[in-house]
């Protein structure tokens, strides 16, 4: 009876040992090295990175703190290791979409970053599809999905690793991890309309196509990105005529030109806009005849604004408009006499300014478009 009293004990013991160093991991303690997390949204692809920040801390990093070339950490799995690109766990980078890293394709995901720093200033970057280890003590070459090489560079001294995107336009980034006085920079490269265009197409399925609006954004972003002619006059054509949403306007007449124009349609695309003009406001009509006059029509351009003028005699912007179409056909001088009309009928300060710097320029001689 007492051996099996003991025994129990001892089981107790174990349980208890067991659960009080369960209970221990799962505190939410902070770290030496703090955590953190940086992102970036390129078109509509979001890029993220999720690492740890040692400080230099008085200490010699690159070729001592963090070895050159691949090394055996001592510990894990590995025979040799990359460096982690921080500390504690993986430095986890995601992509919402495909990207290219260095002009070579990445698929979208989430991918453990690990680096090789060499002398030479230069390092590999390597992308894992072992997100979750801890560090690089497990890390396999057969997870790798991508190794790019990259030149680095010397900066000023940084005390805490640091991620940033340092340069970003439309369609790229360039990412960069600054420490002490290296940064190792690399540009990561989104086809934008090909993804927005997927995004469009999934969206025209769901919720978001039962509204006319979405076919005509769709429609105007293909238009003015390099999107497939065909499909946008499609998707402009279900806006106008044919669904239980449909509604012919102004401005899906005027998309819907703009996507004829670009396929070579020119007669199509005018009959289309001459349609048009027939039910545009006297705004959306001067906004048409700026548009002309931004093409380089500036006879069809002065046309549509005697037109506005016509249709809306006496109201704000008539006269601006015939300003600008008689200033872009080289008549200054009755352009001068409608900016002056205009500048009377200006409906707040800013309009008020434009039109005191136009007339200037129209007294000197000078277009004002």
């Amino acid at each position: 009876m007492k051996q099996v009293y003991k025994k129990s004990l001892v089981a107790m013991s174990l349980a208890l040992l067991f659960f009080s160093t369960q209970a221990m991991a799962q505190l939410n303690l902070p770290r030496g090295s703090q955590q953190a997390k940086v992102s970036q949204r390129i078109g509509i692809t979001d890029v993220s990175i999720h690492y740890s920040r040692p400080r230099v801390n008085d200490r010699e990093v690159w070729g001592k703190l963090v070895p050159y070339g691949m090394n055996n950490l001592g510990f894990g799995t590995a025979k040799e290791s990359p460096w982690r690109a921080g500390a504690n766990e993986n430095t986890v980078i995601k992509f919402t979409d495909d990207v290219k890293i260095e002009g070579q394709p990445l698929a979208a995901g989430k991918y453990g970053l690990h680096m090789v720093i060499h002398e030479d200033n230069k390092a590999t970057i390597i992308f894992s599809k072992s997100s979750g280890a801890w560090g690089s003590y497990f890390y396999d070459p057969a997870d790798d999905v991508l190794k790019v090489d990259v030149a680095t560079t010397a900066i000023a001294h940084t005390e805490l690793l640091t991620f940033e995107f340092i340069e970003v336009d439309a369609t790229s980034a360039i990412a960069a991890l600054r420490w002490e006085k290296k940064q190792i920079p690399f540009k990561v490269d989104v086809d934008v309309t090909n993804v927005v265009l997927a995004d469009i197409r999934r969206k025209l399925e769901n919720a978001p196509g039962f509204n006319r609006q979405t076919w005509e954004q769709a429609a105007n972003f293909s238009l003015n990105n390099g999107g497939d002619l065909d499909e946008a006059l499609g998707w402009i054509n279900g806006a106008i005529a044919g669904q239980f949403f449909s509604q012919k306007n102004f401005n899906n007449m005027n998309i819907k030109a703009g996507i004829l124009t670009k396929q070579g349609k020119t007669e199509e695309a005018e009959a289309v806009m001459d349609d048009a003009l027939e039910m545009a406001t006297v705004f959306e009509t001067h906004a048409y005849g700026r548009q002309l006059i931004a093409q380089g029509k500036k006879d069809k351009a002065l046309e549509v604004f005697k037109i506005n003028a016509k249709k809306n005699k006496g109201s704000w912007p008539v006269d601006f408009g015939l300003a600008r179409g008689y200033a872009a056909t080289g008549n200054y001088k009755t352009a001068l006499k409608h900016l002056k009309i205009a500048e009377g009928r200006a409906p707040d300060q800013p309009n008020k300014d434009a039109i005191a710097g136009f007339l200037v320029k129209l007294q000197n001689g000078e277009d004002i478009n």
